[in-house]
């Protein structure tokens, strides 16, 4: 479990239910992450309604951060333009814990995250926010372990396992212990080459608390957004693992599920069953999980059970958030953040980064939770 007195410490566990969420995933198709920042991919109008944000809004608003939601913000970026033409969203996918860093120092109007603030980053949000910063849910995706090893379709990893590859102790795609975790597979003699995060990543962040709750004897370092074993390849953004793993025969790395593409997905040991990240599983990760106490108004963070044994979860899962000022210096600034978010959790908002990204929609539940929050945004 992540804490929110600071990323080093990861003692604190909530105790608030997350069933009250009732965060309800839909199906999550495999996308390409898009080369470009910027808008274009996917149907922004996909539920029929017209999204949220007024038409006679204009101005620039720029945000940054993580890469998972990259395909989805080209997809809200077209949903949002098509009703706020004189608007222009800048967005610069340059990693979760990047984007925090320019979210804090003010730089930019919102951040995208894979990780939530914790304490010293809320303490910090005062600096440049007129009444403190909120974390919004606006992404979900389960996180693959992905693969490209020819001849080998179907492969199961138990944590133990995938903590003994990413700390290189297990080095060999024939060791024991993948034999133990995959008894009718032939696998080859070769070298294992992980690949892994070079940037500050909450993705990153994520994959190493799962590994830290579920394998602590394998993998003994703390939780981190930046990863903490040098000599395998590092990548920079989700886009550069992919392509790393693409282009290694015998590589393997982490990923947001919905940029797989084309390489093998692990279905990772959960309890006695081996489980694959679809949005069904992930669902049930989410519904066992439980809410942060102690946040500010507004702020909906959440803790993922990473060491649930509940048949049909997948705990390798990220919940993105969208990081905005409760309260803006510039008022304008406030209503454009305001409006950008409302489209983001709206019903045509999610829509369009599903079709897009292969993200799953958050509920109907969650997105009122979220209204609520972002009507507390404005401009001083």
């Amino acid at each position: 479990m992540r804490s929110t007195t600071s990323r080093a410490a990861r003692a604190a566990l909530a105790t608030t239910s997350a069933a009250a969420l009732a965060l309800s995933l839909a199906a999550c198709s495999a996308a390409n992450e898009p080369d470009a920042s910027g808008g274009g991919a996917g149907d922004p109008s996909a539920s029929g309604e017209a999204p949220e944000g007024g038409g006679d809004l204009s101005g620039d608003l720029n945000g940054a951060g993580a890469s998972s939601q990259q395909a989805a913000v080209q997809a809200w970026v077209a949903g949002f333009n098509s009703q706020n033409p004189d608007v222009t969203v800048n967005y610069e996918p340059s990693g979760s814990g990047a984007g925090r860093e320019q979210f804090l120092a003010g730089a930019v109007s919102f951040a995208g995250s894979d990780a939530y603030l914790d304490d010293e980053e809320l303490t910090q949000a005062e600096s440049v926010c007129t009444d403190g910063a909120i974390d919004i849910p606006v992404y979900v995706s389960p996180i693959a372990v992905v693969y490209n090893l020819e001849g080998v379709e179907d492969l199961q990893l138990s944590p133990a396992t995938i903590a003994g590859i990413f700390n290189q102790t297990i080095t060999s795609w024939d060791a024991p212990e993948i034999a133990a975790d995959n008894p009718d597979a032939t696998l080859p003699a070769q070298a294992i080459t992980p690949v892994n995060r070079s940037d500050d990543s909450g993705t990153t962040e994520n994959f190493t608390e799962f590994l830290s709750a579920t394998a602590p004897d394998v993998w003994t370092e703390e939780p981190d957004g930046v990863f903490p074993i040098a000599g395998g390849e590092a990548a920079q953004g989700t886009s550069g693992v992919i392509s790393a793993v693409q282009a290694g025969a015998g590589a393997i790395g982490y990923a947001d599920a919905s940029q797989a593409a084309d390489l093998g997905v692990v279905a990772v040991g959960v309890g006695d069953d081996f489980v694959l990240p679809t949005e069904e599983a992930a669902a049930t990760a989410l519904d066992v999980s439980t809410r942060v106490e102690g946040r500010p108004e507004g702020d909906i963070a959440i803790d993922i059970d990473r060491t649930t044994t509940e048949a049909g979860a997948y705990p390798v899962i990220l919940v993105s958030y969208g990081i905005a000022c409760k309260g803006y210096e510039d008022a304008a600034t406030g209503e454009l953040v305001a409006a950008w978010m409302s489209y983001v959790v709206s019903e045509d908002g999610q829509a369009a980064s599903e079709e897009a990204a292969g993200s799953a929609p958050i509920s109907d539940e969650l997105r009122a939770e979220a209204e609520d929050s972002i009507a507390l945004i404005a401009g001083s």
